[in-house]
């Protein structure tokens, strides 16, 4: 078979395994702006307490999610070379650590809701937001037990039990929120606080049911069953935080430089922030395409490497990124054509919002040309942590989004005046300059494991 065919093999099984993965993530990130249109309904201040504790949850979170990552590229390699008990091992672990990261979060959550009122944000948010980020807090327990249990999953090939889970937690929350937030079938009407309930009883009820159908899945434990409630050893849960340590830092970095952009926004005034944030929304449902792709080329590069299969590393990286230049070269082409189009649908008043609408197609544009680098680097990323390369990419993201992109989208907004359009195109930049070396890392480690080196967490 030719290389190419091979490429075009390679892609239609990864895309196989990415789109229960996409499809997974788009249904959380539909269940965030539904929480929005709810909690809205109740009125601004429960809106902006929302966002303010949120927010602050979701960063905590962040450095969680990084950390458990690990469990999918490890169990890849493990069932890669058939190895049920190094499997069934990293199952018990993996839950286990999330169980402790989960307590810890809430037990934060308890103790840090006493200095939200140094954040400064408007009393009446601050206190609004109190009962609402504790929950919230507490909820990340069966969250982060769910993810672990779905890294595991997929870790296996096997993403679709999780992703049919996930969409019936969606289903579950929205109606959670309906009884608890407005007070319906005789329930309290608790506003904000209703939605953090909703959030922990729908969290806790898909935890579980995943859980059950793991343990009771033949095809999941090797006909035995995962012994996750034995003692854990230190050993492998270093292993665990030695990978997924720096993936933390890689998307705490990423997620940050956004933030800062709209700190620079704010700075430029109050159209350039909406208009940010409007074109920031449309950029990360497609971002979830090429995540999907990124989750699953980084499990089956694990798999082919502990299959012992060097050579098929390097075709299902390319195919991969490949596959992802086609959808977002796709994507790019709509946002520039229809760039001002998508952005009314955000606004109530089209002519009175004409200058949001305006900016924001132009940086949907601009959007456009970045697309294709941002696909690059988020799957290459995602290959290199299948080689358990995980410290020299996170070195690069730092470099391309704090030491490149940042600064120019510093300069190029407010010295050389371009304004909003300077602070999206050093981001931009930022994302290029991770792109091109996160592509060139893979390449030369690829090449690397073809001649025989060992690649490995000390890559």
């Amino acid at each position: 078979m030719s290389y190419l065919g091979e490429i075009i093999v390679e892609a239609r099984r990864t895309v196989r395994l990415a789109v229960p993965i996409i499809v997974g993530q788009v249904g959380q990130h539909v269940l965030h702006l539904i929480d929005a249109i709810m909690i809205g309904q109740v009125g601004r201040v429960p809106l902006a307490a929302s966002a303010f504790a949120g927010g602050l949850v979701a960063l905590m979170m962040m450095v969680a999610i990084g950390l458990l990552s690990s469990i999918s590229v490890l169990v890849a390699r493990a069932d890669g070379r058939a190895d049920e008990d190094g499997c069934r091992d990293l199952f018990r672990h993996g839950v286990g650590l999330a169980l402790a990261i989960g307590v810890l979060l809430g037990v934060v959550a308890s103790v840090g809701v006493y200095g939200l009122r140094w954040l400064g944000q408007p009393p009446e948010v601050e206190l609004e937001s109190r009962a609402y980020f504790v929950i919230l807090g507490w909820s990340a327990v069966p969250g982060l037990v769910f993810l672990a249990i779905k890294q595991y999953c997929e870790g296996r090939s096997r993403p679709t039990p999780p992703m049919a889970v996930m969409l019936a937690t969606v289903v579950l929350n929205v109606f959670f929120n309906w009884i608890l937030i407005f007070g319906k079938f005789g329930a309290p009407a608790l506003g904000l606080a209703g939605a953090g309930w909703a959030t922990l009883l729908a969290r806790a009820i898909g935890c579980l049911v995943l859980l059950f159908h793991v343990v009771r899945s033949p095809e999941m434990t090797g006909g035995r069953g995962p012994v996750w409630w034995g003692r854990l050893d230190w050993p492998t849960l270093a292993r665990l935080f030695r990978v997924g340590f720096p993936i933390s830092m890689q998307l705490l970095f990423e997620a940050g430089v956004f933030t800062a952009g709209a700190l620079l926004m704010g700075w430029l005034g109050t159209v350039q922030l909406a208009a940010h944030q409007i074109a920031l929304s449309c950029i990360a449902l497609i971002f979830m395409v090429p995540l999907g792709i990124s989750v699953a080329v980084g499990v089956r590069v694990g798999a082919a490497v502990g299959e012992g299969d060097a050579r098929r590393v390097r075709v299902i990286g390319h195919s991969a990124i490949g596959t992802a230049l086609i959808f977002m070269s796709l994507s790019a082409l709509f946002l520039w054509t229809a760039g001002e189009v998508v952005a009314a649908v955000f606004v109530d008043d089209v002519v009175a919002e004409a200058p949001v609408v305006r900016l924001a197609g132009t940086l949907l544009a601009i959007a456009s040309l970045f697309q294709l680098v941002d696909g690059v680097q988020v799957v290459a990323i995602g290959a290199l942590r299948g080689l358990l390369d995980v410290k020299v990419p996170t070195v690069f993201t730092f470099v391309a989004y704090w030491l490149v992109g940042l600064p120019l989208a510093y300069v190029g907004a407010f010295i050389l005046g371009f304004d909003a359009v300077g602070v999206w195109s050093g981001l931009a930049a930022g994302l290029a300059v991770s792109a091109v070396c996160l592509a060139v890392r893979f390449e030369v480690l690829a090449r690397r494991l073809g001649d025989g080196a060992q690649i490995g967490e000390s890559a």
